[in-house]
């Protein structure tokens, strides 16, 4: 009698399964066919409020019934505890495993015990980045690995070549970000610069500056010294 009952529940289980499944490919399919072209849907998973599925497509988040018949685009929030449901779900797929970081490809700085540990992507024309730069100067016991990403103007990329191509790094990223000391140009193999914007996309990187702390948690943009110090220590507290 038991066994008959766990056989009857397990096929109950399986086929459960299958009709989400299968709910979940149809959304796909559906959502990717109103899409530019190449653009693909990376995940879709029942979002557990107003019988939606959640939909998302690069670093966006769509909602759609079961058929996908029509799609809402916003933001979801919990009126009684005014819980942005959206933005949550955002920040935890934004997360990284910071130990995954290819560090060999970005400039290396470290102050004092350099304990504590960022990343950031950051392009030398970019304003908030040189505001960070300055403000990062006078922060101690930490390290922090500088992903370029040139993608504000065209002669981005040129700055970056030459930051990269220097004999050193560091010095000559705090040069023009603080001082406003252009490196002087040279060549050299710039395949790790190329790795770095080609990570920087994989990671949907839409703009600098991008901070990543050591728990993987990803701050879409500038912020002050102040504030990273007590971001920073939340980070290590995880």
């Amino acid at each position: 009698m038991i066994k008959h009952f766990f056989i009857a529940l397990c096929g109950s289980m399986l086929a459960t399964l299958a009709s989400a499944q299968g709910v979940e490919a149809t959304i796909k399919k559906n959502i990717e066919a109103t899409l530019p072209d190449g653009t693909k849907v990376e995940g879709v998973r029942k979002l557990g409020v107003l019988g939606l599925y959640e939909v998302q497509v690069g670093g966006d988040l769509l909602y759609t019934d079961e058929k996908a018949t029509h799609v809402v685009v916003g933001q979801i929030i919990e009126p009684k505890t005014q819980k942005n449901l959206t933005q949550e779900r955002l920040d935890k797929l934004a997360q990284i495993k910071f130990a995954d970081l290819p560090t060999d490809i970005a400039i290396k700085q470290v102050k004092g015990n350099g304990k504590r540990i960022i990343a950031t992507f950051e392009d030398p024309n970019c304003g908030y980045c040189k505001k960070l730069a300055k403000e990062l100067q006078a922060v101690n016991d930490i390290t922090i690995y500088t992903f370029l990403h040139p993608i504000l103007s065209p002669d981005s990329l040129d700055k970056s070549k030459a930051i990269w191509c220097a004999t050193d790094r560091a010095k000559a990223w705090n040069d023009y970000m603080v001082n406003n000391k252009a490196p002087d140009a040279g060549k050299c193999d710039t395949a790790g610069l190329d790795k770095s914007m080609a990570l920087a996309r994989k990671l949907n990187i839409r703009g600098t500056p991008a901070i990543f702390l050591a728990d993987g948690t990803r701050i879409p943009g500038y912020m002050p010294a102040a504030k990273l110090e007590e971001a920073m220590a939340r980070a290590a507290g995880h």
